[in-house]
């Protein structure tokens, strides 16, 4: 746009509805510039007006005309049609994009030059240093991961360090920025702060050195109350009702609320937090917690569901709080439920009551970890006939709320995966162990702090081995369905692995499942300088989270050798016959176990308190209008069409490969 001078004539009219000006000449506007759009304001140092000839419609449908009205501004651009009234202060150091409303704000300003919180280092994990996170506005739960957890590789984190610092420097601007369709209204201080577009600001009490990422696709909305210090927010957040952040990071979709309170913590995609507080904590994709009496601090954890009054400890009153504890994916914690740092829990752990002992139950996924007789006992793989659990791993993929084109963080959903399979696998090989060394008169037994009862660790073996089942079934099946096989020759060569890409173990990096051999291939490559920008590394990252289900065939055929004591080549169609035979089996014994939890919810002792005025009859009726009829329950209506789907497919399979034994 073409900027010019005011006229003498418009500086006197100016003037006369008590505007001010320390040089008018440093003063430019668009050339339909109309001197009514501009009352009660003071202009100090460089100001470029575009043009405001349209009506602004503010909240509540009332109209006003766009503008500048009882305000100070200081080196400032200001975009087209935008709304500008009651800065109370002034508004210095800030280009403000087209159709901007700006109305009832204290101050709005940035001194120096500003990196806007990108290179601000976040301690997670432990308060007194040693993980800090360099946050920036394109950071990504696997970039954060490996910053947290790689420490023992410096010239790694020396690197990645360099490459955001280099990131920050470009960022680092004189003036502030304010995007296009932003509104903010009712306001205290805004201070060095970057704000994208279609943002929603109304009633915030301090905002100071950060960076909104915001959106027509996904805008951020800051509500009232709100207090934000050297922090990142990132598209579709929604931050209200009283939240205080310090050096934070907050993902796409991330919710806080009701006076949440958080400093040092990061939360990546579609975490929630209401009414409790975090200190030190890595949340990964889908962690929530929604309750006052609930702190969760010095944690890493990804898909967590935090219950009421959940609580951990990171010191010992000794030399301070230096210790961590690592919860990982899909794990919930029930009500008043203690952890004393360190500790790892396994995968799809349901952790109940309080517990004193440091232990390490990362071998033993989908486990429930209970309190009694002030010990710490361990069931495991009992969460697999869960229906929390399945009902969990459906709800996640529907419940994102990343509207963003460009989703940063990469995530996989998969309950059964070459991550959770090679720790059952490990969990089976313990328990066996354990049995034959404590001897077959042993009711207890004793594992990394935990103890284990003879049923448990028999049970946990066969639910293992369901699970085991389940997921090579599903690799195999999946496998020989891609192509036609016309004989015995293609179905040996469709058993084949691709290449070796996939072998070996497997890690859950904040949400992306991956081969560690890969995963440790781009952070060689990192390293050694080859990698030059911290985009770069986004792109790495998520050609290798593409790549999943080719390198989790590649890691399947281990599997299937180990589970059939022969090697690839010498397994025969019968042999995978008799697998699919077993998957079938594993499926269908695994969804009535399902069904049977689900039934719990619908017995006679669930009805408790409805009908409360009438008789059975009355208290049934109650209950079946609430909740439905169980029949009708759309979970146990999926898992009975599961249990018809998969053992059609079984059949259909077991006919092909039977089809095979002729040929």
């Amino acid at each position: 746009m073409k900027y010019r001078n005011l006229t003498d004539e418009e500086i006197a009219r100016l003037e006369l509805q008590m505007c001010t000006c320390e040089e008018w000449s440093n003063v430019f506007v668009a050339s339909d510039f109309q001197t009514r759009t501009i009352y009660n304001t003071h202009f100090v140092g460089v100001i470029k007006i575009a043009s405001q000839n349209k009506k602004i419609k503010l909240f509540g449908g009332i109209k006003r005309h766009a503008g500048i009205y009882n305000s100070t501004l200081h080196n400032c651009s200001i975009g087209e049609n935008c709304y500008i009234n009651y800065v109370k202060n002034h508004i210095s150091n800030y280009n403000i994009g087209n159709h901007v409303i700006i109305n009832n704000v204290q101050i709005i300003a940035n001194e120096g030059e500003s990196k806007f919180a990108n290179g601000q280092k976040v301690a997670v994990l432990d308060e007194s240093g040693g993980r800090e996170i360099m946050i920036f506005d394109q950071m990504t739960a696997q970039i954060a991961y490996i910053m947290t957890l790689y420490r023992y590789r410096p010239r790694l984190i020396e690197q990645l360090e360099s490459l955001i610092n280099d990131y920050a420097r470009r960022k680092a601007y004189p003036r502030g920025y304010i995007g296009n369709n932003s509104v903010i209204t009712n306001s205290g201080s805004i201070k060095n702060t970057w704000f994208g577009e279609h943002l929603k600001i109304d009633g915030a009490r301090s905002i100071e050195n950060g960076t909104i990422i915001s959106n027509s696709h996904a805008p951020v909305i800051i509500g009232n109350n709100v207090i934000l210090k050297n922090f990142i927010v990132q598209s579709g957040a929604s931050i209200v009702e009283g939240v205080i952040l310090d050096k934070c990071f907050v993902g796409q979709g991330t919710e806080l609320g009701k006076n949440y309170s958080a400093e040092n913590s990061v939360f990546f995609a579609n975490c929630q937090g209401f009414h409790g507080e975090a200190c030190s904590i890595f949340a990964g994709p889908y962690t929530v917690t929604h309750h006052k009496s609930t702190l969760l601090i010095a944690g890493m954890y990804s898909f967590l569901n935090a219950g009421s009054g959940s609580n951990q400890s990171n010191h010992m009153y000794k030399l301070g709080p230096i210790h961590m504890g690592i919860v990982e994916r899909g794990s919930k914690t029930t009500s008043d439920s203690y952890i004393l740092w360190p500790a790892k829990v396994g995968p799809f752990t349901l952790v109940m009551g309080r517990h004193f002992k440091n232990s390490d139950t990362s071998d033993m996924p989908f486990s429930y970890l209970i309190e009694r007789d002030d010990k710490t006992w361990l069931a495991p793989a009992i969460n697999l006939r869960s229906v929390g659990t399945i009902r969990d791993a459906m709800k996640w993929p529907k419940r994102d709320r990343r509207s963003d084109p460009e989703k940063l963080d990469l995530i996989n959903f998969n309950l059964l995966s070459p991550f959770t399979i090679q720790k059952m696998v490990n969990g089976i090989k313990i328990l066996e162990n354990l049995k034959n060394v404590s001897g077959s008169a042993s009711e207890e037994f004793i594992y990394n702090n935990t103890s284990i009862s003879r049923n448990s660790l028999e049970r946990g073996i066969e639910m293992y081995n369901i699970g085991i089942n389940k997921f090579l079934g599903n690799s195999i099946i999946t496998r020989l369905h891609q192509f036609e096989m016309k004989n015995k020759e293609d179905f040996q060569n469709r058993l084949m692995p691709d290449s070796e890409k996939g072998m070996g173990d497997w890690v859950d990096i904040s949400g992306m499942i991956a081969p560690k051999m890969e995963l440790d291939n781009i952070l060689d490559e990192i390293e050694q300088g080859k990698i030059e920008h911290i985009s770069d590394i986004k792109n790495r990252f998520k050609s290798l989270h593409q790549a999943y289900y080719d390198y989790e065939w590649n890691w399947t055929t281990n599997l299937l050798q180990w589970r059939m004591k022969k090697p690839l080549q010498d397994i025969t169609v019968t042999d995978i016959i008799e697998v699919v035979e077993q998957w079938k089996k594993s499926v269908v014994e695994l969804d009535k176990m399902l069904y049977n939890d689900a039934k719990k919810e619908f017995q006679l002792s669930s009805m408790t308190g409805f009908g409360s005025d009438g008789d059975w009859e009355t208290q049934q009726a109650d209950f079946d209008m609430v909740r439905g009829k169980f029949e009708s329950n759309s979970l146990v209506v999926e898992i009975k069409s599961h249990i018809q789907r998969k053992s059609e497919l079984g059949n259909r399979m077991i006919e092909e490969l039977k089809a095979l034994l002729d040929t």
